[in-house]
């Protein structure tokens, strides 16, 4: 039985298709001037994306996670952030699949509805992954300074990691 979501994505083709028709564009030549601007503007970006998953991976392999995790753990107890998420926390705003991996491991380890786990899905669902997000869209954009973008974001991380636990308490308690 077709649902009415099945029928959303082809709607809204067909009415971009009949605006175009009906405003007589070549909506044709612009999914290829779209497509190739897309396509240039993913090889000004990919340096930037490359360098990124290099550095995760590195970051990750080295041993640096465990030891920055080590290091925070007081941090993280003032906050009273479960110490089991500190990875999650520190990789979420570097790496969406490093993060994702973790936060797997997190619920493989502790559960989905243990407090580890609550807290680790909150995190998951409302903080960005910053530093990807500054490359790829000031990238595209040729943005070359980034001024007070960085640490605004990371405030907002920042926020959104200990709200999360903050939350997860209040709701769950």
């Amino acid at each position: 039985m077709a649902r009415l979501s099945d029928y959303i994505i082809p709607a809204v083709m067909g009415g971009i298709l009949f605006y175009g028709l009906f405003r007589r564009v070549d909506v044709f030549g612009s999914f290829l001037d779209g497509a190739k601007e897309g396509l240039m503007t993913s090889m000004r970006i990919m340096p930037a994306l490359v360098a990124l998953m290099t550095a995760v991976g590195m970051f990750k392999a080295s041993g640096a996670l465990d030891i920055l995790t080590w290091v925070l753990s007081p941090v993280a107890s003032l906050l009273q952030l479960p110490r089991e998420v500190l990875p999650l926390a520190i990789l979420r705003p570097i790496s969406g699949s490093g993060a994702m991996a973790i936060f797997q491991d997190i619920l493989q380890s502790y559960g989905p509805d243990t407090t580890i786990g609550r807290v680790a899905s909150v995190m998951q669902g409302s903080t960005e992954t910053t530093f990807y997000t500054i490359a790829v869209y000031y990238g595209a954009t040729q943005v070359q300074k980034t001024r007070h973008t960085l640490p605004s974001a990371l405030t907002g991380d920042l926020v959104g990691f200990v709200m999360s636990a903050l939350m997860v308490r209040l709701i769950f308690s």
